[in-house]
């Protein structure tokens, strides 16, 4: 598996991911929610645990068994390191789970964690075999300049974003 395939998965489960949070949201909600950390429809932690998962993990995808178990694992240990970076780099938590039992600081919980195992199993086997053939039909140089031009937009959203954040953060502490 070489960067350019880790790439356009980065992107494609990224936007997927965003779109599966504000469904969730939406139901939820009764209302558009963007729930995702930067202003554009990509979730990045989406992105990076499955094309993570897809890449460590392509090599036992057919003993199911040791796949959900190392998913599970794999994706917890994910959540929980961006969920604590993001806290102290952000002062915020992005997601709380402290209300559910079996949780490690609010930024990880069992009951997460082992849907997760399964979302990654369903993945593996239905979603990414589809969603890879689906990208070989993009022409290797149009792909380039999809990943420059995500990649730009997307650097250029995290810069705001975090601006943001950064600027409101100096407010609330100056008063």
């Amino acid at each position: 598996m070489d960067i350019y395939c880790l790439l356009l998965y980065f992107f494609v489960y990224g936007f997927l991911g965003w779109c599966s949070e504000v469904g969730f949201a939406a139901v939820k909600e009764r209302r558009f929610v963007n729930r995702g950390f930067l202003n554009g429809p990509i979730y990045p932690i989406y992105g990076v645990g499955v094309s993570i998962v897809v890449a460590f993990l392509t090599p036992i995808k057919s003993n199911l068994v040791l796949l959900y178990i190392t998913s599970v694992i794999l994706v917890t240990l994910l959540e929980g390191v961006t969920g604590w970076a993001m806290d102290k780099i952000f002062h915020n938590k992005w997601w709380d789970y402290s209300d559910m039992p079996l949780n490690i600081g609010g930024y990880v919980c069992l009951t997460f964690s082992l849907v997760w195992g399964v979302a990654c199993v369903v993945i593996m086997d239905f979603i990414h075999p589809f969603i890879h053939y689906l990208l070989t039909f993009i022409p290797h140089t149009l792909g380039i300049i999809l990943i420059a031009l995500l990649g730009i937009t997307m650097f250029a959203d995290l810069y705001v974003t975090a601006s943001a954040i950064f600027k409101f953060n100096k407010r609330l502490a100056s008063m």
